[in-house]
């Protein structure tokens, strides 16, 4: 059975693939987030194939919305369309633009540029929508998927060691190949989702819209190229273990997973943001890995363990119990770090929207850790008596899980907010000595 699954996955892989015949861009004018010292005269863009320009193809717009581009038009070559600009003063500017292609789609994109300033990056720019509840939730489901892959792995790695009953151990790869499917589909999604932010499109248009400034011209992209080839290794690695049942490459796929879950924080508030620095960032990785190992060994327990292994529900529920406060201690450290960092006042707490969605946070972590208290008073002296209430302690286990995913979607929406702005210090006044 497992080599004729690998036999279809094979065949897919070799499967040809249909390409796109729509036009692509060559080349633009001003190139994408390019700074100049010379406000530019013209913009154009180039394409690898003849379009149609339409009088209003192309739009260029100040940061403060006013048009700053005349009429588009087609130069003697096909393959070029271009308008003229006004006298463009300092400042950052966005190009919208949309072209009919030769297959009789229209294709169309967005870049910013600056004139004697930093251009902002694609995702600010001008009639760019910000993070929706939509958003919030495809964020969510990406650290429900998460916690599914690394803390699966991890539970299986850490706590479970030894060999587990076949239907335990079916459905240990049944939630982790879960986990990675989701990583990888929901970051799509996620893209996605941001590139329409980002062009306001409707979704048939953005199918054929260039997203190739958002990909390798924002930290986000770039996260989401380098996540999404990752995590590809790490399916692979997860289907091969689970075809060959070789135990080291669940190991690498452990450490793979952890590795480029740290795209997230090399790309979010504590890579981008005033006073980031390697340090923001490896607080916010920890938090991240020790929250996802905390909540996917809960669901193993839950799931895994308890249903369908009896046998090691003591010894799995007495190592989870002594690798749980590690993780929640250096869940807890790095979050206060990072909330330190970036509220610049406590009044922001209660000021600022940002501070209200982190006490949500801090509120329903406190529920999750007088949980797992209890689970450390009672449930602990229980188990290891083997009382007869213990097989039903998996619904508190789920219980406890379920605040977990809460936490998680309060963390979605905190990772999607603007924290609020540092305060600028005043210049030092000089001081005049009398002689």
């Amino acid at each position: 059975m497992k080599r004729a699954i690998a036999f279809v996955a094979l065949f897919a892989l070799a499967a040809p693939a249909s390409a796109f015949a729509h036009a692509s861009v060559r080349a633009t004018q001003p190139s994408y987030k390019q700074r100049l010292e010379q406000a530019p005269r013209t913009a154009w863009v180039r394409f690898d194939q003849a379009v149609t320009a339409l009088s209003n193809s192309i739009v260029v717009v100040g940061s403060d919305g006013r048009v700053v581009s005349g009429s588009t038009r087609s130069g003697a070559d096909p393959h070029l369309m271009l308008t003229t600009l006004k006298r463009l003063p300092k400042g950052a500017y966005t190009v919208r633009w949309h072209a009919i292609s030769s297959d009789g789609h229209v294709v169309s994109g967005v870049w910013t540029f600056g004139v004697r300033v930093a251009a902002p990056p694609p995702t600010e720019a001008y009639g760019a929508s910000g993070p929706t509840r939509t958003e919030h939730f495809v964020r969510w489901a990406y650290f429900l998927a998460l916690a599914l892959l690394i803390g699966g792995l991890g539970f299986r790695l850490l706590i479970v060691r030894g060999p587990l009953p076949p239907r335990a151990e079916s459905r240990f790869y049944k939630l982790t190949g879960l986990g990675v499917v989701a990583v990888l589909e929901v970051g799509i999604v996620a893209f996605l989702l941001r590139a329409e932010d980002a062009l306001q499109l409707p979704f048939v248009r953005l199918l054929y819209g260039d997203l190739s400034p958002i990909a390798s011209g924002t930290r986000f992209g770039t996260a989401f190229i380098a996540m999404t080839l990752g995590f590809s290794v790490v399916a692979a690695l997860l289907y091969l273990a689970w075809l060959f049942e070789r135990r080291v490459l669940l190991w690498i796929s452990f450490a793979v997973a952890l590795g480029f879950a740290s795209g997230l924080s090399l790309s979010g508030h504590s890579a981008a943001d005033a006073g980031s620095s390697w340090k923001s960032e490896l607080a916010d990785w920890v938090h991240l890995s020790a929250a996802c190992l905390w909540l996917g060994g809960l669901l193993q327990l839950g799931l895994v363990v308890w249903p369908l292994a009896p046998e090691l529900r003591r010894d799995a529920f007495l190592r989870y119990a002594r690798l749980a406060p590690v993780l929640i201690a250096a869940l807890v450290a790095a979050g206060i770090y990072l909330s330190i960092l970036r509220l610049p006042q406590l009044s922001d707490l209660w000021q600022e929207s940002y501070g209200h969605v982190l006490l949500v946070k801090l509120a329903l972590v406190s529920v999750a850790l007088a949980w797992g208290g209890l689970h450390h008073m009672f449930g602990r002296p229980l188990v290891e008596r083997g009382h007869p209430v213990v097989g039903k302690l998996s619904r508190s286990l789920l219980g406890e899980a379920s605040v977990g995913m809460a936490v998680l979607l309060a963390a979605a929406v905190l990772v999607d907010s603007k924290p609020p702005p540092q305060p600028v210090p005043k210049p030092t006044q000089a001081v005049t000595v009398s002689p």
